[in-house]
This record gives C-alpha cells, sequence and structure tokens, in this order.
C-alpha cells in the first residue's frame, strides 16, 4: 500500500475545490507515449491505485515501462463508528491523492497501442472516476 515516508503535519484540512474544475498541471504526456486522464475529479485512495497499478503490470507481463504520476499523500481521517460529537479530530484512516479533472494518472511506455488500450482498460475498471486514454 501506498503511503508517505515521512509528514509534516499528520493531519490535513479537507480543503474546497471552489476555484478550478481542471488541473492545470499534469495535463500532458512527459514520460510515456500512451496516458489514463481523468475526466472528473475525485479522492483516489492508496488502494484504488495500486489496484489499478497492479493491473496495468499484469496486462503488460514485464514488458514496457510505466509510470504512476500521482501519490497518495493526504491523510484522511475517520472518527470510529458509534462515537459522539467532539472528543477531536479522528485518527488517519488512508492516505488519498486529490485528483481533478484532466490530470494524467499513469504513463506507458515501450508497449503497442492495443496493449496499452487493454492495460488501461482494466486499471479504469478499479478506479472510481471516468478517464480517458491519450497518446502522443
Amino acid at each position: 500500500m501506498l503511503l508517505p515516508k515521512k509528514v509534516k503535519h499528520r493531519k490535513m484540512q479537507k480543503g474546497r475545490n471552489r476555484f478550478r474544475a481542471f488541473d492545470t498541471r499534469g495535463t500532458e504526456l512527459n514520460f510515456g507515449t500512451f496516458g489514463l486522464k481523468a475526466l472528473s475529479e475525485a479522492w483516489l485512495t492508496s488502494q484504488q491505485l495500486e489496484a489499478a497499478r497492479k493491473a496495468i503490470a499484469y496486462t503488460l507481463r514485464q514488458e514496457g515501462k510505466v509510470w504512476m504520476r500521482v501519490f497518495p499523500d493526504k491523510p484522511i481521517t475517520k472518527k470510529p463508528p458509534e462515537v459522539t460529537m467532539g472528543g477531536g479530530k479522528g485518527s488517519v484512516e488512508y492516505y488519498a491523492a486529490p485528483v481533478k479533472a484532466g490530470r494524467i494518472i499513469f504513463e506507458i511506455d515501450g508497449v503497442s497501442e492495443d496493449k496499452a488500450r487493454e492495460a488501461f482498460r482494466l486499471a479504469a475498471s478499479k478506479l472510481p472516476i471516468k478517464v480517458a486514454f491519450v497518446k502522443e
């Protein structure tokens, strides 16, 4: 499971996404020939990203190279069930990567387009958002 080695603050505020619906950075392919682009915004958990990465690795079978362009570094807290209000913020449950529309999530290079499409199709089924296949 993906999580940061060290964090400055253990708990983080939720934050609001008021100003921009689309991401302005990380929207173009930098490493590979094919990419998986987010079409909506969400918090992608470390479990979802790892499942998608494993699906891609299984399809490629030691062929080509894969880059993950997002990393889950936002701690998401949760209070235990049946606990009354108050008593402070809950403990960290998992880590998530905030992703906006337009962001490239994965990149692949060194494989055919058919194989890349199949790998990204399987990876997309593991993610809770709509994604698009992009190529250079």
